[in-house]
């Protein structure tokens, strides 16, 4: 994992996406070849129990990486605590044209405008059922960009329903910026009606299938103090099980002045880190312990985790910061959660 500086500038002499899909198919077969446990060290255990699943460790992958599910194992041996595929959508999806994945090394950011892009949700189950993986799996769905958003909620519920049997828990991604107008989701009248939807096809589901599998929502970053309280509200009100904070963000202050700034998407890295840890901040005093929040954006080190997990969250969610420091970092989270999320999961 030391040698990851050493080859990150070949990577990032190639396109985002090529880089992309080479690093995930050399895991992957690193994972089938039974190689990985040379390359990546057994990391300590540091079990925590939440949404009333038992996690291995608190660090986790978030979605997007994987989006179909087709590099699980070789993820997974990387050493985290649970691992994030998706967003999947009821059916096959291009995605926006290429490009639409944008390195910022002076910021240690990536924007990306990917658009959902995936093979569709019977695609994911299929690899999601080839996989060795047995710890813990989440699974995001969300909708196709050419349902109407008042039609949204039939995309969410299919995705459910095919992907409960396979899921440790699901989330609900309502905070994309790269699905027109998908973050209208996350309001009002809309809201109530999407969650009161899927909580109700969750009861029948844990009946029919005698498996609870906790829903999860995840939010953006991009919303006010006054959005943020009512949101909670709406998650109690709900009774859903946890909360993803955040998504990538649309603001562009820190970062405006470099090469690729102005590229339409969503932001992640680095310039998210204060913000991110900032909605858990303003979360955790609403929901308490009466649900989880799930922290993701910006950790960049362990002492961004650490920072996340002493606002308040019980897990951690890693992305773009494996891009810039490489496998290494998910060891040095692991290592180095134990104090403060041993502290907020009392």
């Amino acid at each position: 994992m030391h040698f990851y500086p050493l080859y990150r500038p070949v990577l990032f002499s190639l396109p985002p996406e090529t880089a992309h899909h080479f690093t995930l198919s050399v895991l992957q077969r690193l994972s089938t070849l039974k190689l990985s446990s040379l390359l990546f060290p057994t990391l300590p255990a540091k079990p925590c129990q939440v949404m009333g699943l038992n996690f291995p460790n608190p660090v986790g992958l978030a979605a997007g990486l994987d989006k179909n599910g087709e590099y699980i194992d070789g993820l997974a041996s990387l050493g985290f605590g649970f691992v994030e595929i998706g967003t999947i959508t009821p059916r096959p999806q291009a995605g926006n044209p290429q490009p639409r994945l944008f390195r910022l090394p002076q910021a240690r950011a990536l924007i990306n405008r990917l658009g959902f892009n995936n093979a569709g949700v019977d695609a994911l189950i299929a690899n999601v059922e080839k996989a060795k993986f047995t710890g813990i799996l989440g699974i995001n769905i969300g909708k196709n960009a050419t349902t109407p958003l008042e039609n949204a909620v039939d995309d969410y519920l299919f995705c459910l329903r095919k992907v409960y049997a396979y899921a440790d828990y699901v989330t609900v991604n309502i905070s994309s910026p790269n699905t027109a107008n998908l973050r209208q989701l996350q309001h009002g009248d809309e809201l109530d009606r999407l969650l009161s939807t899927l909580k109700q096809a969750q009861r029948e589901l844990a009946d029919s299938q005698q498996k609870y599998v906790p829903l999860v929502v995840k939010i953006a970053p991009d919303l006010t103090r006054e959005e943020l309280q009512t949101i909670a509200e709406k998650l109690l009100y709900h009774q859903i099980d946890g909360v993803i904070a955040t998504n990538t963000t649309l603001a562009r202050q820190t970062v405006e002045d470099l090469p690729y700034a102005s590229e339409a998407g969503g932001l992640s890295g680095q310039p998210l880190t204060q913000r991110a840890t900032a909605v858990v901040a303003d979360l955790y005093p609403i929901l308490q312990d009466k649900i989880p929040i799930i922290a993701v954006g910006g950790i960049m080190s362990a002492e961004d985790a650490q920072a996340k997990f002493q606002a308040g969250a019980k897990l951690v969610q890693l992305y773009t910061g494996l891009i810039y420091e490489g496998a290494g970092l998910v060891q040095a989270v692991v290592c180095h959660s134990t104090a403060s999320s041993t502290l907020k999961n009392r």
